[in-house]
Order: C-alpha cells, then structure tokens, then sequence
C-alpha cells in the first residue's frame, strides 16, 4: 500500500512538472515583459523584424512589439472585453507575456495586420516589397517564415486552448513547406532559457499534423 501510495505521488509530481514546463508560468506581466525580457534580453543587441527582415540596433520609432498570434483573437477567447478590461484577468496577462508569440515588427506591418486572420491569398494578390501579401480580411507572411507563424499558432492553440487563427489546413502546409531553420531554432532555446519552457512544434514539427 506504501509503494503504492508513493507511486502516485511520484506520478502527480511528474504530471504537474510536465503541465508547468508546457506553458509560460515565469511571467505575468506583458508590459514589463516586452521591455526587460524581449527587448531587454531577446533583442538586446538588435536583429532582424520578423516579416521584412529589416536589420535594427535598437527598437526606435519604426518598430514594435507584434503578436504572431494576435492578442484581439486572445481578448475574444477569453471573453474579457476591450484590451484595458482584460489587463485586470489573469489568465490573459500570461497568454499575453509568452515571448514564444512575439516577435519585432515593423510598426506599419503590424498596424494592418494586427487583427487578421492568416490566409494563402495566392497570386490573385501582389506581393509587396516584403513579400507579404494582404486583404481586408486576411494576411499571408512571407514564404521564409510561414512554418514559423503555423509552428507559433499551433502553440498558442495547444498550449492555451485558444481557437484557430485560420484555416487548420493553411498551417499545416506551412509547417511543411517552411521547417526549422537555423535562426527559428537559436530564437527558440533563447525563449526556453528565458521563459523556462519550449515550443514542442518547433522541436518536433511533425506534432502539428494531429492537431
């Protein structure tokens, strides 16, 4: 009964420790997480916007802070009203502070993509000097970084319970047409260093195929 009893224990113990190591549980406070721990120490010696590869030094006038995941989509999950509502619920307060989902944007891209959905928008649409290609409605990323938005939505759905911010099956081919690269990866154990959790879909892209 005592082997028992500490077996259980045990189990519970692992169980809980996986559950924490899936999910930001190191940070709460998204204002203060852009500043010290993004720009802080994720960019603290500048690097490229995430869309347009733009090189920077330091933030500056023409970039911000973007979700890859927009937090509106978040606010409407959560059903917690208007972005200075939500700032007073928990939950939201650490969905927005993961650092998985932000990236350096250029301040312009991000105004009108913030509240699209993801969409392949084909050659009916031009691309612009970026490479992105946009309507009203949807917004389609650069081909060099479609896995890294689709392996990004993918954990903010799993990990947060969170709706889809597109068609299931766009991701999906992106995460195929577009795996890990080299700058993905180094961003990635970074995050993990800083945050003290992973992206299994970075790690493993094929998990996203049983989503």
């Amino acid at each position: 009964m005592k082997t028992l009893t500490v077996f259980l224990l045990t189990l519970s113990v692992l169980l809980v420790s996986s559950l924490v190591n899936s999910q930001n549980t190191r940070f709460s406070d998204p204002a203060t997480v852009i500043q010290n721990e993004f720009w802080g120490k994720l960019y603290a010696q500048g690097g490229v916007s995430f869309f347009c590869e733009t090189p920077f030094t330091n933030k500056g006038f023409l970039l911000t802070d973007g979700y890859i995941y927009p937090l509106a989509k978040v606010r409407s999950a959560l059903e917690c009203g208007t972005s200075s509502q939500c700032a007073d619920n928990d939950r939201y307060r650490q969905i927005a502070s993961d650092l998985h989902n932000i990236v350096p944007v250029r301040s312009r891209t991000e105004m009108r993509r913030r509240n699209a959905l993801y969409e392949e928008l084909g050659s009916v649409i031009e691309p612009n000097e970026c490479g992105i290609r946009e309507s009203t409605q949807f917004f389609e990323p650069p081909e060099k970084v479609k896995g890294d938005v689709a392996r990004t939505v993918a954990y903010m759905v799993d990990t947060y319970d969170l709706p889809w911010a597109g068609a299931t099956t766009v991701f999906k081919n992106w995460n195929r047409v577009d795996p890990p690269d080299d700058w993905e990866l180094t961003r990635h154990r970074q995050i993990a260093e800083i945050q003290g959790n992973e992206n299994p879909f970075v790690l493993d892209p094929g998990r996203l195929e049983n989503l």
